[in-house]
């Protein structure tokens, strides 16, 4: 056992890892719950929650898309200037 240091570090980056994307997956679960929640959904499946969406007027609709794009957008881009080429498209 020559790398055990190693391997031991390894062990402790893969349980902290593990540990990261659970509490991500528990923020976005938490977060769809209080959707489901506040435009009254009932059925839990994907066909429920389209029946809903369908069923929306504009500003809601609108109000819902704005709230998934923050909520699940990708922050890989820290500068500001592709922030500002994403905002003018």
């Amino acid at each position: 056992m020559k790398n055990s240091g190693l391997k031991g570090a390894l062990g402790a980056l893969a349980v902290v890892g593990v540990a990261f994307a659970a509490k991500k997956m528990g923020e976005r679960r938490k977060f769809m719950k209080g959707i489901f929640e506040e435009y009254d959904i009932k059925e839990r499946t994907p066909f429920g929650f389209a029946d809903k969406i369908r069923e929306l007027d504009d500003d809601k609709y609108a109000e819902l898309k704005n709230k998934f794009k923050t909520q699940f957008s990708s922050k890989c881009c820290h500068k500001s200037a592709c922030k500002a080429e994403k905002a003018e498209a």
